[in-house]
């Protein structure tokens, strides 16, 4: 019997104890043995929940109980699951989490204590929920360099922008109706904002470039600009917007950046809607490849841990995952970056289309039903700082949101 802790019982927690529960002949099968949820720990009591026999509030009966072979973080935050974490993988025990804001900030100390005292970090459900991203890359493709990741990588956002586009519907509106279904938290900040999509991406540019990547030096945008206007113009050009978190290999750098973007139709991530969330990554010898599914949710983030606590079951004598070093690397300026921009300003494109070529050289007029007091233009390829110096030169600009091609 392998004997395990899971430290927090809030929505993932009881997945995991469900997902344990519900799946324990498959799951003790593949593990090679039975795996025996010994305590949880929580500050609160659940009176009349089976687990209630478990429930401890001392985080030192884990600690010294040589018998919990492996703990599952799922408390959320940083203080104080970094703490417990580190003292638990200086005592031999294996820890998995979902915890994406202590992987991105502390990610490489805690991989290298587990490489040094050969047992596991896993971290599987902190990126994309129940979608095996850092599986596939840890395991799977470490035959290639990998050249890019782009995701879709937060259910909320993206079930908001699906229903603007979709239905028509407002910002306010949609961002209310994610908060009345359970998709958004009441203080949606983290969603909203593209804090949790940044963490994410931090982690997944960590893996591929092997250095610690800063989530704090990724530019990030969230989607509280995007309005009904900005949805009408995408179907003009049939096109969509999404967040996206992107992180791109340009020779020896990494690019990376959270910020909606237009996608067309043939881009991968397009049809990728509601809930759900997909990752896009490009190895310099696979190709492309896709993974998509549920990002977020009680038991698609459960699966993901309950997988992790296999893992660290079946290799509980040696470490699996690549480290990266607590170097920190430096990324792409993001004034260096090259893409397409697509801007909305006022006036009339007749009036305007001289000044325009002059400044932006060459532009594609966008005209969006129902807008007559303003246009839209897509320039032509330019780097983010080339643009932001067009733009000041042109003023009367509404909006912009960048094209991925």
């Amino acid at each position: 019997m392998i004997n395990a802790a899971v430290m927090g019982y809030g929505t993932v927690g009881s997945g995991v104890v469900e997902v344990l529960t519900t799946n324990k002949e498959v799951i003790s099968r593949r593990a090679g043995d039975e795996i025996n949820v010994k305590y949880v720990l929580d500050i609160r009591d659940f009176p009349g929940d089976p687990v209630q026999e478990k429930i401890i509030h001392d985080f030192e009966v884990i600690l010294n109980d040589p018998e919990i072979q492996i703990v599952a973080e799922v408390m959320g935050g940083i203080e104080p699951a970094y703490t417990f974490v580190k003292e638990c993988l200086n005592a031999g025990k294996s820890v998995v989490t979902s915890n994406k804001a202590l992987v991105a900030k502390h990610g490489a100390e805690l991989l290298s204590i587990a490489e040094k005292k050969g047992i596991n970090f896993l971290y599987e459900a902190s990126v994309g929920g129940g979608i095996p991203i850092i599986r596939a890359l840890n395991s799977c493709l470490t035959a290639d360099v990998i050249e890019e990741i782009t995701g879709i990588l937060n259910g909320t956002t993206n079930y908001m922008l699906s229903k603007m586009f979709y239905e028509g519907a407002g910002y306010d509106d949609v961002l209310r109706e994610a908060q009345d279904n359970g998709y958004a938290e009441r203080n949606p900040e983290a969603d909203v904002e593209g804090y949790d999509a940044c963490r994410k991406i931090a982690i997944l540019s960590s893996m591929i470039s092997g250095k610690r990547v800063d989530f704090e030096d990724i530019y990030t945008e969230g989607i509280t600009k995007i309005t009904t206007e900005d949805m009408k113009y995408a179907k003009a050009m049939g096109m969509t917007i999404k967040l996206l978190a992107s992180a791109q290999r340009e020779g020896d750098r990494i690019e990376a950046i959270v910020a909606p973007a237009l996608l067309g139709a043939a881009h991968p991530l397009y049809s990728v809607n509601d809930v759900f969330n997909a990752v896009f990554v490009r190895g310099n010898m696979l190709g492309d490849a896709m993974f998509y599914g549920s990002g977020a949710g009680k038991l698609p983030t459960a699966s993901a841990v309950v997988a992790d606590i296999v893992d660290a079951a079946k290799n509980s004598a040696r470490s699996t995952m690549t480290v990266w070093s607590e170097d920190k690397l430096d990324l792409l300026p993001r004034e260096d970056s090259l893409r397409k921009f697509f801007v909305r300003v006022k006036g009339d494109p007749d009036a305007e289309k001289e000044k325009l070529d002059q400044i932006f050289g060459p532009v594609q007029i966008v005209r969006a039903p129902g807008l007559e007091d303003e246009f839209g233009f897509v320039t032509e390829k330019m780097s983010e700082g080339s643009y932001e110096e067009k733009a000041e030169r042109l003023g009367n600009i509404l909006h912009m949101i960048r094209v991925e091609e």
